[in-house]
């Protein structure tokens, strides 16, 4: 399901083991991993609670730099992230910006269609590959 850019796919897997298969699959790809963070043992950390909720930062330069010489703006929305919660049913969802959405939002439609759909596919490839959905 998309809204307003986001992309949800329900997982077949626990947080940490989404998380764990979709930075297998996108560092198999030759993307880079900049960050995990892990926002429940942030919150713990602050005396708080919450479901576990892992938030995983990457990319590729030689796909994200074309976009940035477009419209350095688009930095904002670089590089991807992929978001992964248990929500209060139990159900674990991975979420991601849609690649074409962030063009868009930069005026960049049409200029990068190429490397928007390339993102896209990929995206949506490692979704299901660490979802097993």
């Amino acid at each position: 399901m998309a809204e307003n850019g986001l992309v949800r796919v329900e997982s077949a897997h626990s947080v940490k083991d989404t998380i764990d298969r979709l930075q297998a699959d996108v560092k198999s790809k030759g993307m880079e991993i900049f960050a995990r963070i892990d926002h429940a043992a942030g919150a713990n950390k602050a005396g708080l609670a919450l479901r576990p909720t892992e938030l995983l930062i990457f990319g590729n330069a030689k796909a994200g730099t074309p976009l940035m010489q477009a419209n350095q703006a688009i930095g904002i929305d670089l590089p991807l992230k992929a978001l992964a919660w248990e929500d209060a049913t139990g159900k674990v969802w991975l979420a991601y910006n849609d690649p074409a959405w962030f063009a868009s939002r930069h005026n960049l439609s049409g200029q990068v269609d190429q490397i928007t759909g390339a993102m896209t596919a990929a995206l949506a490839a490692a979704a299901k590959k660490s979802t097993g959905v």
